[in-house]
């Protein structure tokens, strides 16, 4: 009876939805598979790729997994693990960003039928972390060592890495070119880990909407040519010209006599810039008078403006004699003279700053010969300060030669229908610049991503030095060793461990469906081939073009160990962060912060209401919070 009179405990607010228990659980790991299903198609050179069309109408054609589980905007708070480790994947090894969410969901689906049958889901999590240790001190008792090699051999080697994470992109086709271009620029910035120094921007060649010129001006003529618009921000480090063929909106249409576009070329007329490169900034009257090509100039760097600055309109002068008026206007003249007359004599050939150089500064220039440029952008600046050797300067006052940069050579060239300023030869040579060519802006957009994960990839292999094989190979042998290791343990963990090796299986299965062969071929084949008491099928894995099993290491399909390592470890982490959660709680969206703006404009008349009011059961540990932000 005692018990009947306790008042009701109120803890959570009305409307709040909590779920808890096996079913929970069961939903959470069905979600996780959901998302893993989306990306499922895209593994392997023979994935598919995904059109991702967005409110705002961007289309985007990538068949990369961290650019689509960024791109569907997940809102359930399970599924948004994979999106974490996917991104994480990303940033960490630039690759392996579909691997990573294919064996979390994988692991999640075996674990699934334990679940349902109740197991509790810290037995698995246990077995599945003492499977992970074991997979991951298999990876490194397999990789194979890239250290003590010649450089010729160790560009042919970090190549084939380059080559494997292509091998599955849109640019597939010519990896074997963007390969050797991605391992030169990557050897050119050496031991920094900056990866900005590689040079990308982003700059698309449509048509120069709005720029008159002269009827019978040939397009791209320096007289008619100021396509740049200084209010945009270029933000990437591949610079990207490519012809309209392929736009996916309309532009609209041009003014009579404006300039048109000039076809782009194809993706093998893209090139490696051993320097910087950037596109042509905006220019003043005088600048088709200054020359375009330089050998062995000094550069001045600067961060100042070089143009004539009018009096505010507030700024008041009382002159007792008119003649006075013309000395003020000649100090104005003076102060911008004088600033020019020392960038002349510092011996400067190039002059770039980050402010504006007006129309006095560039026909001042173009009467001593020098080329300038102003409103570069600031990683610009910064990226020929690293190569050339040159420092930026807040004044042009005692300039001396230390400050100074220099390079080999220094060019404007055209490229497809944009003029672009290229320093090579860089004393310093810390800085590359991939140039690339191509059609539609999806198409330069996904090379553009596919260049990053193989830059990134190139200077993995570089500082860890160990390879493994690919194309499924090493997942096949891992899977043997638990299976091996698993009948060694009484005990349910065996199962358990055997359902985390059947999960890994999943990669060269799924290359095979992606392939179109059949799967259960292949891997009764790979299985068979892994078991040989010899150990040489170790590096047996799916060969995508004959639809059977070959050594991965002879065809060169190879993989930073890191990639593997690094993806075996934020799965099984996935999982385990998954299988942990047992309750998950959901705010409703507050209605009392409208209801008291409401009341507010009424003159504060007003109440609250049912929205103060709550009932709910207590939280547990262990819990999802997800609620408006």
């Amino acid at each position: 009876m005692a018990s009947m009179m306790q008042p009701q405990i109120i803890l959570l607010k009305e409307g709040t939805d909590t779920s808890q228990g096996k079913p929970q659980l069961i939903s959470n790991i069905n979600a996780c598979m959901a998302v893993a299903d989306v990306v499922r198609t895209t593994l392997g050179p023979r994935g598919m790729d995904k059109l991702i069309h967005d409110e705002k109408g961007n289309t985007t054609i990538s068949n990369d997994g961290a650019t689509i589980m960024k791109l569907l905007d997940i809102i359930h708070p399970a599924a948004k693990i994979l999106v974490d480790i996917a991104k994480s994947q990303d940033t960490e090894v630039g690759d392996g960003t579909t691997t990573v969410v294919l064996l979390a969901g994988e692991f999640l689906k075996e674990a699934k039928p334990f679940i349902e049958d109740g197991v509790h889901s810290q037995n698995l999590i246990r077995s599945y972390r003492t499977a992970s240790h074991l997979a991951i001190e298999k990876v490194k008792e397999l990789a194979v060592s890239i250290e003590g090699k010649s450089l010729e051999e160790k560009k042919n080697l970090l190549a084939k890495c380059a080559a494997t994470t292509l091998s599955s992109k849109l640019i597939g086709g010519e990896k074997e070119f963007f390969a050797s271009m991605v391992v030169d620029a990557v050897l050119a910035i050496g031991n920094d880990d900056r990866l900005n120094m590689i040079g990308m921007k982003k700059g698309y060649a449509g048509t120069n909407d709005g720029v008159e010129i002269q009827p019978n001006a040939r397009p791209f003529d320096d007289d008619a040519y100021m396509g740049y618009d200084p209010s945009q921000r270029y933000d990437f480090d591949v610079l990207k010209a490519e012809e309209d063929a392929g736009h996916d909106r309309a532009p609209p249409p041009p003014p009579p006599g404006a300039c048109h576009d000039v076809p782009g070329g194809n993706m093998r007329d893209s090139f490696l810039v051993n320097g910087v490169a950037f596109k042509k900034t905006f220019s003043y009257a005088g600048f088709e008078q200054q020359p375009k090509k330089f050998e062995n100039p000094k550069i001045l760097l600067l961060n100042i403006e070089l143009e004539l600055k009018s009096e505010k309109e507030n700024a008041e002068i009382r002159l007792s004699d008119p003649l006075q008026y013309q000395s003020i206007v000649d100090a104005e003249w003076n102060i911008i003279y004088d600033k020019l007359d020392k960038c002349v004599k510092s011996g400067a050939k190039v002059v770039l700053s980050r402010l504006a150089i007006g129309d006095l500064a560039t026909q001042y220039f173009a009467d001593r010969d020098i080329f300038c440029a102003g409103r570069v952008t600031e990683e610009d600046l910064q990226r020929v300060a690293a190569a050339s050797g040159g420092t930026v300067q807040t004044t042009v006052n005692n300039i001396i030669d230390e400050v100074l940069g220099t390079c080999e050579l220094f060019e404007e060239s055209q490229v497809g229908n944009e003029r672009f300023n290229i320093f090579s030869g860089c004393p310093s040579g810390r800085t590359a610049t991939i140039v690339l060519r191509g059609g539609a802006d999806q198409f330069i957009e996904e090379a553009e991503r596919s260049l990053h994960d193989a830059i990134m990839i190139v200077r993995r292999a570089l500082k860890n030095s160990t390879v493994v094989a690919g194309g499924g190979a090493i997942d096949m042998e891992i899977s043997r060793y638990l299976r091996q290791h698993a009948r060694t343990i009484a005990g349910k963990s065996q199962l358990f461990i055997n359902s985390y090796a059947k999960a890994l299986e999943v990669i060269p299965r799924q290359l095979c469906d992606n392939a179109g062969f059949d799967a259960t071929d292949v891997l009764n084949k790979l299985r068979q081939k892994h078991a040989l008491p010899s150990g040489e099928g170790a590096p047996y894995g799916v060969d995508i073009n004959t639809g059977g099993i070959a050594d991965s290491f002879a065809n060169f399909v190879w993989e930073p160990a890191v990639v593997k390592i690094n993806a075996i470890n934020a799965a099984t982490e996935a999982a385990c962060l998954v299988l942990s959660v047992d309750e998950t709680i959901k705010n409703p969206k507050s209605e009392s912060a409208q209801g008291e703006a409401a009341a507010g404009a009424m003159g504060g008349r007003g109440r609250g209401g049912a929205a103060f009011r709550g009932r709910g059961r207590g939280m547990r540990s262990g819990g999802f919070f997800a609620g408006d932000d």
